[in-house]
């Protein structure tokens, strides 16, 4: 923990000790004991502290005030917490991360009259600005309460082609298993991310499903061993499991296909995720997206198609170009919960209605995507 340097600010001690309280007595709540915390008159907090069951864990906490007041101008039926440390409204938000993964790190706003906490992803928070504010319909708020967790998209009041974010709301006496569930999710697309929450809020017991492992595996089809060689052998962070999961099946498919040779996965940053050829053609780079977890109102699966981040000095450059690769391979596993796959050559997707030359960044997975990859490959083939 004393190894464990992160930046801070001085913040008002009785103004932010009720959300470090509303930590602390809902870890207690679990039957945690607190072996350490950091004064409330520095953000994020950090906390230490044991489980029922003897596991020891740290959390890094940034965390707001989340409320419904009216606001000029803003709908009714909104909640939202400010992203505010410090008073320099153009600075951005450095969000941290244990290197060691001792500690947790989270992005929480708190309602201390309601009772909960709505947490979003902290990786994809990274560099915010400071003085935005992240908006919560009253819906949502209302589901969990009655629930005392709920996974959902955010809708948001900034441009529609900002990243897909889903937010988990929990209420106080479930801290301990959103803590446990941070755990888990960091690095998670958006799909999986609410896959993972909606699976905690069926089994009801986080706590002891997490603490064993199995239902990983067995969701996965993979044994422990395979799992731990795919994360061990992954030079682009231990982050991201499932989309390491999501890849490695694809290309377990895609080396089973006659006319497939010399398949590969591409473990370099910026580049797609597999190459290969086929009857012996030039190669075809293949990239693989996880699908959203919540389908379009016609039933069909949706992809975020863009990158996390883009160029300071060129905003298009978050989304792709058709010459980027040949075939984007949809994994629907975040809908299905099975390692199934649609694909479409690239030049046949919709060009973005601003950057020209780019691809539209919100894909529907539609009828016109091959379900065969023999066919997408030889489509790709054909006209190259």
């Amino acid at each position: 923990m004393a190894a464990f340097e992160y930046s801070k600010w001085s913040v008002q001690r009785s103004k932010k000790a009720p959300l470090l309280d509303f930590i602390i007595d809902g870890l207690k709540a679990s039957g945690c004991t607190i072996l350490w915390a950091s004064e409330p008159s520095h953000a994020p907090f950090l906390v230490s502290f044991e489980t029922a069951f003897g596991e020891r864990h740290g959390v890094l906490i940034y965390a707001f005030f989340a409320n419904s007041k009216l606001t000029a101008n803003r709908p009714a039926d909104e909640h939202r917490f400010q992203i505010k440390y410090g008073s320099d409204t153009k600075a951005s938000l450095p969000v941290e991360f244990d290197p060691s993964q001792l500690v947790t790190t989270v992005f929480v706003g708190i309602d201390t009259e309601r009772g909960i906490m709505v947490g979003a992803d902290p990786v994809l928070h990274d560099g915010t600005k400071m003085f935005i504010s992240l908006e919560i319909k009253r819906k949502e708020v209302d589901t969990v309460l009655l629930n005392g967790w709920h996974a959902w998209e955010r809708e948001s009041s900034r441009r529609v082609e900002e990243p897909v974010e889903v937010l988990v709301g929990v209420k106080q006496e479930r801290v301990l298993d959103f803590i446990r569930f941070e755990r888990l999710a960091v690095g998670l697309d958006a799909g999986h991310r609410q896959l993972l929450a909606e699976q905690l809020l069926r089994r009801q017991q986080p706590s002891v499903a997490l603490s064993t492992g199995h239902a990983l595996t067995s969701e996965l089809r993979l044994s422990e061993g395979a799992i731990l060689d795919l994360i061990q052998n992954a030079k682009r962070l231990k982050m991201a499991v499932r989309g390491w999961v999501a890849e490695h099946h694809l290309e377990s498919l895609l080396q089973g296909l006659p006319g497939v040779t010399e398949c590969r996965r591409l473990d370099e940053e910026g580049r797609p995720d597999i190459e290969l050829r086929f009857n012996g053609a030039r190669p075809i780079l293949i990239e693989c997206k996880n699908v959203l977890r919540q389908p379009a109102a016609d039933g069909t699966a949706r992809v975020d198609f863009q990158r996390t981040r883009a160029s300071k000095s060129d905003p298009c450059s978050r989304y792709y170009q058709p010459g980027d690769f040949n075939v984007l391979a949809a994994c629907l596993h975040a809908v299905t919960e099975n390692w199934d796959y649609r694909f479409i050559l690239t030049r046949s997707l919709p060009q973005h209605h601003t950057c020209c030359g780019r691809i539209q960044s919100s894909l529907r997975v539609s009828a016109d995507w091959y379900s065969d990859p023999i066919q997408a490959l030889a489509a790709a083939t054909a006209n190259a």
